[in-house]
């Protein structure tokens, strides 16, 4: 934002004396070489501005600016097209009822082997033991609530769709690391409607300090109600990073879905998705923001 200029004192004016008006020139046929530039400069421009709004859309997870420069966030949804994007802090409009879950077309071998790989370009803010590499179980569920500020969201983990990143909530839940952390992305926009939390830093670019591998299908959905991890646009690079859907959101399956969502904790987000987008605190520019309801989770117990 510019300021305004005060305007200095003016020394008195000077007349210029004017040279003697030269004869016209005519005008110069544009050369080939110079057409190619122009067109090479205005290709490379539209390339540019391309590969801007790839990057800036929500991978939901924002590298540090000392690394890539890039950002941890996702894919623009496909209704972006057609749908208009809402503008920050407004409120959203929220779908009711609840989203059918996702299946696996093949269910997995049971165990699976999980493994957990050290980041070591992007340390933990807070320590944390990796979980434990080795044979996890594919079926069952397990019971997690996270106690936040604006009010109590029970989650139910579903091995049988994401064993290994059931493993990584788990652990991460009971060594205390997500507690005393805030939500920090909220989106309304029509084709991604959801609330990111589990950053440790709060802006984006926190992790565990490990990364963890993908458990994605083509058949993955991401329907109001479901619990899926956050990453960069590069395959395995979740960590510590999740999503809460709570309406619309048309994104490719390249995000792990591990989960759902109770009714309860549906209410508590549908308020808080209500109060829109806080213009007044710094998101990543595209149309997603922190929200004006403050989300911070107090406590998670696991059961």
């Amino acid at each position: 934002m510019s300021e305004p200029d005060g305007r200095p004192g003016q020394p008195p004016y000077q007349y210029p004396q004017y040279s003697q008006w030269p004869p016209p020139v005519p005008p110069k046929r544009s050369s080939t070489t110079a057409i190619v530039l122009v067109i090479g400069s205005v290709v490379v421009v539209v390339v540019m501005a391309l590969a801007f709004l790839a990057w800036g859309y929500p991978g939901f997870l924002r590298k540090p600016d000392a690394q890539a420069g890039g950002a941890f966030w996702t894919t623009t949804p496909s209704s972006a097209t057609s749908a208009p994007a809402t503008a920050p802090g407004t409120p959203a409009s929220i779908p009711g009822g609840r989203a059918s879950m996702p299946k696996r077309p093949k269910p997995l071998a049971d165990p699976v082997t999980c493994a957990f790989t050290p980041d070591t370009g992007s340390p933990a803010p807070k320590k944390v033991a990796l979980p434990p590499d080795g044979p996890a179980p594919s079926t069952g569920t397990a019971g997690v609530r996270l106690a936040t500020s604006a009010g109590d969201i029970g989650l139910t983990l579903d091995r049988a769709l994401a064993p290994c990143t059931v493993v990584n909530f788990l652990s991460l839940a009971e060594q205390g690391f997500y507690d005393g952390t805030s939500c920090h992305r909220l989106s309304v926009t029509a084709g991604l409607q959801m609330l990111q939390c589990g950053d440790p830093v709060g802006d984006g670019t926190g992790g565990p300090g490990y990364t963890i591998r993908d458990e994605v299908f083509p058949e993955l959905t991401y329907g109001r109600g479901v619990l899926a991890m956050a990453k960069t646009q590069a395959p395995d690079s979740g960590g510590s990073q999740f999503f809460l859907v709570f309406g619309d959101t048309d994104i490719p399956p390249e995000y792990t879905v591990f989960g759902s969502i109770d009714g309860p904790g549906l209410d508590v987000l549908d308020t808080v998705a209500r109060g829109g987008i806080d213009p007044s605190r710094p998101g990543p520019g595209d149309g997603t923001g922190p929200p004006k309801i403050p989300v911070t989770l107090t406590h998670v117990t696991t059961s």
